[in-house]
């Protein structure tokens, strides 16, 4: 059997990682298993965090976090091993990152994952290079302890040469599977286009967050947002209504249940599909994209913005910038949450403290400009964001 995108090299010289998501297909018994393996590391869980807060009662102070080896030679647990002994050793490395991130303030305490109202997911490993026990030939994954390897749906081509590194399996809500695939490559340093070129030839964009729309650029130009929940978000609400007229955990309450699911999905899809086709098309076209820096969580809690700022998704589409500007050349640089992008004119600086949140088109009480609130803070942005870029600039030189 060929083995696609398997590369036999040592580990010499740093390395990457990519990760693909893709939908599959599998069958009764390959979805048997799978739920398997779900339900036994959301079991392992549970009973780490049970023994783990059992024994912190008890000393004042909790033991070492037992081994996914050690439960399988407890009475009653002999089950374990026939499941994937990677999907378990993941587990055990979670916990112990939940607990030191709750130790070190960083993360919630952890909580015991209830069937149905938990994410349905479960992470294996590659074990072996030389004899490897996860492998993608073609649209087929092999997985371990899973004898037939599962039909993926490709629906985009995988950079070649890597190695497949891990493999999560998720289960959504609306009973569809998704694999996400992370291969690993020799790192490739792309050199920054902005460094390449005079101050003056720097091809760069301010991009200031809109609600109304994902963003307004510097060029006073929108994207064709398609706000994907807005759009279902009736249809959500009547579904919803017939679901609370049925009895919890019959058949037409599960089916209910499902239809509601595939409408969140589809959002949730066109959403990310946008975002990433988005920021692909920024991260390749500019050299130097200037956006601020903004808490999402008080811009969803505060003014009862809290569907449209989720709707926009604006926290993910920062995430898509930065990582895909590290793969194109391209240069992110954040403004402080704190600078008046809004209320300082672009014409002549001064800073406009009277303007209203409602005001939505800026006129100077000085120097009498007149442009779009949104359009004038993205000018604002770009041209911060080349003072900074400058100032960082001399300072390395």
């Amino acid at each position: 059997m060929a083995r696609d995108f398997l590369t036999q090299r040592g580990n010499t010289g740093p390395t990457e990682q990519r990760a693909y998501r893709f939908e599959g297909r599998p069958d009764a018994d390959q979805e048997q298993k799978l739920r398997q393996f779900i339900g036994a590391a959301r079991f392992l869980w549970n009973r780490m965090l049970a023994d783990w807060i059992t024994s912190f009662e008890e000393k004042g102070k909790s033991d070492p976090v037992k081994t996914p080896a050690a439960y399988k030679k407890e009475s009653g647990l002999e089950w374990l091993n026939d499941m994937d002994s990677l999907c378990l050793a993941n587990v055990q490395l979670r916990f112990i990152q939940a607990i030191n991130g709750f130790f070190d303030g960083e993360t919630n305490y952890p909580k015991f994952k209830k069937k149905h109202s938990c994410k349905d997911s479960y992470t294996t490993n590659l074990a072996n290079r030389e004899n490897p026990n996860l492998f993608l030939d073609g649209c087929l994954l092999k997985l371990p302890k899973i004898k037939n390897p599962i039909k993926l749906r490709l629906h985009r081509k995988i950079r070649p040469g890597g190695i497949l590194k891990n493999c999560t399996v998720t289960h959504e809500p609306n009973g569809k599977w998704y694999f996400s695939l992370v291969f690993e490559y020799p790192k490739i340093e792309v050199p920054k286009t902005a460094k390449e070129k005079d101050h003056s030839e720097i091809k760069a964009i301010g991009l200031d967050m809109s609600l109304p729309e994902l963003y307004v650029d510097s060029d006073g130009n929108t994207p064709s947002y398609p706000k994907p929940y807005r759009k279902i978000a009736i249809k959500i609400a009547r579904e919803q209504r017939r679901l609370s007229q049925m009895e919890p955990g019959s058949n037409n309450y599960k089916k209910q249940k499902i239809r509601i699911a595939k409408l969140h999905a589809k959002a949730k899809h066109q959403r990310t599909d946008f975002l990433h086709k988005q920021s692909h098309a920024l991260t390749t076209q500019y050299d130097l994209i200037c956006i601020e820096d903004l808490d999402m969580a008080a811009i969803k809690r505060s003014l009862s913005f809290g569907k449209s700022a989720s709707d926009n998704g604006w926290g993910m589409f920062t995430r898509m910038l930065d990582y895909k500007a590290d793969w194109y050349g391209c240069t992110i640089i954040r403004t402080s949450r704190w600078f008046p992008s809004s209320k300082t004119c672009c014409a002549c600086g001064h800073v406009h403290k009277e303007l209203k949140l409602s005001d939505r088109q800026f006129v100077c009480p000085q120097c009498g400009n007149a442009m779009a609130r949104d359009h004038q803070a993205a000018v604002n942005i770009l041209n911060e964001g080349m003072r900074l870029y400058l100032k960082n600039c001399s300072e390395a030189a």
